[in-house]
């Protein structure tokens, strides 16, 4: 009897796949669940987890414990190679095809380089785990080098830390690197002080964090010179290397850290549907979130190119989780033989920490910046945490840090180089 009952792919375990399941869940409806991998990220918190702030655990939640109750949905852990419309099924890269008779597609978006690709080995994003891992690892790397350097030039490129992009994960990381710099690490090195490590953040247009307005770009920018990060707006890199960067094709900066934070590109997956495609790989859906010709097809979050009432729907976790939630219910009017819905979204605001005691909020027309900003930031990322346990150790590493200035999660990981037997 179960299996004759409609069935509904979800592929991506995100924001927005996951509230498409949770929606689904309580319907007459077979559902499956992929993502290549095993748990949901919450991404908002994720440069806490690449600044020791946070641990890996306490941001993310396995998928299958998300959905242990709800005994319709299945989980798997696979990745989808191949889209096939036509015949209703979506393929793995194990060859295994897999049918539907409704798709939500959800699996957001990766770096971009602008066509630079091999920068990405220089100058690592942060989407996953493992990006944070890699970018905590080369980060407090950088402070053991630069102990241990006898070359005072080496040790000012060990010492400086370039973010490329000014955007809320630019800032953000800037921000957290410039106060370890100058809080946390402060006497615990011999040879090196690192007071002395420059902090430097381009951007290429006129302003950091363009998405918010003028007056809390402005704040923003004031809040960063403020803990001592140096900006560095309308400029180009032309070029990055194990060296440093080079910028507008003329400045050169030495660097051994440098983090990118400048672009964004939607999962290949888009490519695979037929559909027609934005420049970045996104999807351009109809406005109930279908895909043109393919009414049973949705499309959420970043891998979605969709504008309402003259705006684009952002890439962040509000847009996904509402685009999630409303491609499940028109799945369920379909099911119901009922029309669809156009999607209109909900703009709750935005917010970017900056450091202890500082970030912007935007809700609304209601426009703040300083501590009070930065409560409300603490508050609703506490809140949207998944799991009661994520919550309660998280303010308790929050409350720690904010009074030790320590951070809880400053072990190095090298995954080229596993543990010791040992160890």
């Amino acid at each position: 009897m179960t299996n004759q009952l409609p069935h509904v792919v979800i592929v991506g375990g995100g924001f927005g796949g996951l509230e498409a399941a949770k929606r689904l869940a309580k319907q007459q409806v077979r559902v499956t669940l992929i993502d290549r991998r095993n748990h949901h990220l919450f991404q908002p918190l994720l440069y806490q987890v690449a600044t020791g702030g946070l641990s890996a655990a306490e941001i993310a939640m396995p998928i299958r414990k998300f959905m242990h109750n709800h005994k319709n949905v299945t989980v798997w852990l696979a990745e989808v190679a191949d889209i096939k419309p036509a015949e209703k099924q979506v393929v793995c890269t194990d060859g295994q095809a897999l049918a539907y008779d409704y798709l939500i597609l959800a699996t957001g978006a990766t770096h971009s380089y602008f066509g630079n690709d091999a920068w990405a080995n220089v100058a690592p994003g942060l989407k996953t785990v493992e990006d944070a891992f890699e970018i905590r690892r080369r980060v407090f790397s950088a402070f053991e080098r630069a102990e241990r350097s006898t070359d005072p030039q080496q040790r000012q490129a060990d010492l400086t830390f370039v973010i490329v992009g000014g955007g809320p994960t630019g800032v953000e990381l800037a921000g957290t690197i410039a106060e370890i710099s100058r809080n946390t690490l402060v006497g615990e090195f011999r040879t090196v002080d690192p007071k002395s490590t420059r902090v430097l953040l381009v951007e290429g247009v006129d302003r950091v964090l363009p998405t918010f307005s003028q007056k809390l770009s402005a704040s923003a920018h004031k809040q960063l010179e403020a803990i001592g990060v140096e900006i560095k707006l309308k400029t180009k890199v032309t070029d990055i290397n194990e060296n440093g960067v080079t910028l507008d094709g003329t400045e050169q900066v030495p660097s051994h850290t440098v983090l990118w934070a400048a672009g964004v590109k939607a999962s290949g997956l888009g490519a695979k549907t037929g559909g027609p495609l934005e420049r970045n790989g996104q999807v351009k859906i109809e406005p109930d979130l279908s895909l043109p010709g393919h009414r049973e097809v949705f499309v959420v979050g970043d891998l979605a190119s969709l504008t309402v009432e003259g705006k684009r729907v952002p890439g962040v976790a509000q847009g996904a989780l509402q685009m999630g939630r409303h491609a499940a219910q028109n799945v369920i009017a379909l099911m119901a033989g009922q029309a669809t819905k156009p999607f209109r979204y909900n703009d709750k605001g935005n917010m970017a920490t900056i450091g202890r005691s500082s970030a912007v909020a935007q809700i609304g027309k209601l426009e703040f910046g300083g501590f009070l900003a930065w409560m409300a930031w603490a508050l609703v990322h506490l809140v949207s945490l998944i799991g009661f346990r994520n919550r309660v150790v998280t303010l308790v590493n929050w409350t720690w840090a904010y009074f030790t200035f320590q951070r809880s999660g400053r072990l190095i990981l090298d995954r080229n180089k596993p543990p010791a037997a040992n160890s």
